[in-house]
């Protein structure tokens, strides 16, 4: 994996211009450009899927969505650095504890944490703060991490 990442680094110049090769600005979600990322990055590396998972097949992608929340977001727990991608396109990189809580919330009564639980949990995050969707996901995934905090006082 680090080999083809070093390939197209050389070939593009970073991994956000890699990443901005597959991104138009019309698209409403940032899928196509996520699946030509992890596919150039997995292309001739077939033992990488198991590390970055692929919209293509419907996987939830936490891992390469939680990637691209690291750096196109940039606040207190968000490093930054990349350009040309509106937070307003990401989409909530769903672990068990966010997949858990969403439930409890409502947000989704989907029976699998797959892309299409992401997509309909990021769309009513969405309509709370539509300028970046992923907002509070940091804050909420911690009830699901930390032992000190229970969800379900924040419910009741």
């Amino acid at each position: 994996m680090l080999i083809a990442i070093a390939e197209v680094i050389g070939e593009f110049g970073s991994l956000n211009q890699f990443f901005l090769s597959g991104h138009h600005e019309n698209n409403d979600l940032i899928l196509p450009a996520l699946g030509n990322f992890i596919g150039g990055i997995n292309l001739g590396n077939s033992n990488s899927s198991h590390l970055l998972p692929s919209p293509v097949k419907k996987s939830a992608c936490k891992r390469p969505l939680l990637y691209l929340r690291w750096m196109i977001r940039h606040d207190d727990v968000d490093p930054g650095g990349w350009h040309g991608v509106s937070q307003s396109k990401l989409l909530l990189p769903l672990d068990t504890h966010m997949y858990k809580i969403c439930r409890k919330f409502g947000l989704t009564d989907r029976k699998q944490a797959n892309l299409k639980t992401v997509l309909e949990i990021t769309k009513k995050f969405s309509e709370i703060c539509p300028e970046d969707p992923v907002k509070y996901d940091f804050a909420l995934s911690r009830f699901g991490i930390r032992d000190e905090l229970d969800y379900d006082c924040i419910i009741n």
